[in-house]
């Protein structure tokens, strides 16, 4: 079993926790976690655990702790300089293969074997899960860097349970408009899109991983049934302001430039069509101008494909064909 300093296991009860320890890149994975996180998730799968916790570690800058990072995607420098041969070739194929694996793995844990995934800080790349704090802040930058949305991206984002009432028909742009721009998220935004299922203050997170914990020795439940919803639950902050969120606010602009679009081009005509008024509109177009263009066609082209797919899996294959062409 491959071990490495940046993962760090742990259990805590029947509660599985599986630490991102890279903070100095805001806990990317590398492929030494990806080969260690593999094997033991198989073996708590295996065994009495009931449910995974993944947390990332806190980064320091200028010499100051600051908040938890949770960027479970890959460390895009290490692969980039590989491609460009500072490092082992054979991490260009190796990483991402192996990744993706571990992906689908996840995606399909058994309903009994819940995962929670805790959000106090910066949120990047396929780092998907549930619970934000107020300090949370989600983006998904790939289209800025020439990459696209992958780890599954392609399957959750077109299926984001986000619809209103525009004209007379039922529309959602809000997957599109996220996944070509980039653009941050705070904790109302996430839990209005559905992207995170809870919303928790951060002062309240070391109890919440306590009662996680407890929730996984009882034996008064279902020992084949969800033992941490009832506790997340308990947990949520049902005050959260999801009405004055970003998103909400500028949903109506949101779903006209961006839903049912087929390509790129149309997606501009919509944005400068809202006119130089629009702040919405010009602010969105001078975005866009700075991401990657061919990234922006294979996203859209992703999105696309992925609200046809049968599984995640499939998903994880069509990103696989991507990169065997990048």
């Amino acid at each position: 079993m491959s071990t490495t300093l940046q993962f760090l296991p742990s259990l805590s009860a029947n509660l599985g926790i599986l630490q991102l320890n890279n903070p100095a890149s805001l806990n990317a994975l590398t492929l030494e976690m990806i080969r260690s996180m593999t094997p033991i998730l198989r073996q708590w799968q295996k065994t009495g655990v009931r449910a995974t916790l993944m947390v990332g570690a806190p980064y320091e800058k200028n010499g100051k702790t600051k908040r938890s990072a949770f960027c479970a995607g890959g460390d895009v420098k290490k692969v980039y300089l590989a491609g460009i041969g500072k490092e082992d070739k054979s991490l260009t194929a190796d990483f991402f293969r192996e990744e993706y694996q571990l992906n689908h793995m996840i995606a399909t844990q058994a309903p009994h074997l819940p995962q929670v995934s805790i959000w106090d800080g910066v949120v990047m790349g396929g780092g998907v899960g549930l619970v934000a704090t107020e300090r949370t802040i989600f983006a998904m930058p790939e289209t800025k860097i020439g990459l696209f949305p992958d780890v599954g991206g392609s399957w959750w984002i077109p299926r984001l349970k986000l619809y209103s009432q525009w004209k007379s028909g039922l529309v959602g742009g809000v997957g599109n408009y996220l996944a070509l721009t980039g653009n941050r998220l705070a904790a109302e935004d996430l839990i209005y899109a559905g992207i995170a299922t809870h919303y928790v203050k951060s002062e309240k997170l070391d109890d919440l991983k306590s009662a996680l914990a407890e929730s996984t020795t009882s034996t008064s439940d279902d020992p084949n049934g969800d033992c941490v919803a009832g506790v997340l639950m308990s947990f949520h902050d049902h005050n959260v302001d999801t009405k004055s969120s970003f998103l909400s606010q500028n949903r109506a602009d949101i779903d006209y430039a961006f839903d049912g679009k087929e390509t790129m081009e149309e997606i501009i005509d919509a944005l400068e069509s809202m006119g130089e008024d629009s702040q919405f509109g010009q602010s969105t177009l001078n975005t866009l101008e700075l991401m990657s263009p061919t990234s922006l066609k294979v996203t859209l082209e992703g999105l696309k494909r992925g609200a046809k797919l049968s599984s995640v899996g499939d998903a994880l294959q069509w990103n696989t064909e991507c990169r065997k062409h990048s």
